[in-house]
């Protein structure tokens, strides 16, 4: 078993989200992600693992290449594997807790919109140059 006090347990840094995973099982982890007013995730997605998201406190906006949705206390989020996603915060703190699980939940981003200087690791260009909507979205820097 595992339980979890997300209160105790959050953290807030004014320049950057903070995500502490919480625990980890075969399989995947439980995080709690805290972000300040108008934190922005980069755009990323997993391509071999779902990520869950539940709202807390707070919430903002998710994004997709193909939508958006309020993301509101009580609210949850589902992204299966391989879809691209980016979290923008609210105007207030939002206390998220986030389940991943799959063969692996390493991340691949392709845009981070709020940080000009950030630039893709070498496995994120390997997996934009063989997937042409995350090519896209890297070609057009998220904007």
């Amino acid at each position: 078993m595992h339980a979890f006090d997300l209160h105790s347990a959050q953290q807030f840094d004014p320049d950057e989200r903070v995500e502490m995973i919480l625990a980890t099982v075969d399989g995947g982890d439980f995080t709690v992600a805290c972000w300040e007013p108008g934190q922005v995730s980069p755009y990323h997605c997993h391509p071999w693992a779902t990520e869950a998201y539940f709202c807390f406190e707070g919430g903002g906006v998710m994004r997709t290449p193909s939508e958006e949705v309020a993301v509101e206390p009580g609210g949850f989020v589902v992204h299966p594997p391989g879809e691209l996603h980016e979290f923008v915060n609210g105007p207030k703190r939002s206390l998220l807790y986030r389940v991943r699980y799959g063969e692996d939940v390493a991340a691949r981003a392709v845009a981070w919109r709020t940080q000009p200087d950030w630039q893709p690791s070498a496995e994120d260009l390997d997996y934009i140059s063989g997937n042409d909507l995350a090519k896209t979205v890297f070609d057009s820097r998220g904007s």
